[in-house]
């Protein structure tokens, strides 16, 4: 039973030419759904099966994150805007998921989310907050400016919300502010430490983190 739904970018040339490539045996990888710049979804590997296209990585403590979600392949090249159709198709498949596999929005993750620093998508120009104000994902209500910095309490934040793949802080802050903080630049601030401290309070994994 899937827990989890995650979005990448396709960085191809169009929609079709994404398909047919996570379709040939010789890539080593699909995924269940692609969707369109004009808003077509394609479904490729059907709900109930294992599709390769998360890789190494984890979330909330799952590393075989492939058997745990269904993956979406967005039709975008990874600078452009994505496209209202997109979006709009987007939001009718993923809330037709999240209610027949009963999946919480904050299930709903990027592929950089559960691989930082191993994959970027989809990206910083995809609206989250949308999908937020839809009740199709999570978007944390922190106070402007929180704790001060404090790298070892900033990943646990993280943890606590479900970043829990082993990398370094300076990747870790690049992923979480790709999603969160999209420009921000510097070194961690206490804006990032509100908002990851939000994020651990409203929203964590479940079970949490066994630290230690």
């Amino acid at each position: 039973m899937p827990r989890l739904v995650v979005l990448h970018y396709t960085a191809m040339a169009d929609a079709q030419g994404a398909a047919d490539w996570l379709c040939a045996p010789r890539a080593q990888v699909s995924a269940h759904y692609v969707i369109g710049r004009d808003g077509a979804v394609m479904r490729l590997v059907p709900e109930h099966l294992r599709a390769w296209h998360a890789g190494a990585g984890a979330w909330g403590g799952c590393t075989d994150v492939n058997s745990a979600s269904i993956g979406i392949e967005l039709d975008n090249d990874g600078t452009s805007p994505f496209s209202a159709p997109l979006m709009d198709a987007l939001e009718g498949l993923l809330g037709d998921i999240l209610t027949r596999h009963g999946i919480p929005r904050k299930g709903v993750i990027g592929h950089s989310d559960l691989a930082p620093g191993r994959k970027i998508d989809p990206g910083p120009r995809f609206d989250w907050r949308r999908l937020a104000r839809r009740g199709l994902s999570i978007w944390p209500e922190g106070a402007a400016a929180g704790a001060a910095p404090d790298p070892a309490r900033f990943a646990a934040d993280l943890a606590r919300f479900g970043m829990t793949a082993e990398v370094d802080a300076e990747t870790r802050l690049a992923a979480f502010r790709a999603r969160f903080r999209p420009g921000a630049t510097g070194p961690l601030a206490p804006e990032d430490m509100g908002l990851a401290a939000d994020l651990a309070a409203r929203w964590p994994v479940d079970p949490p983190p066994v630290s230690g």
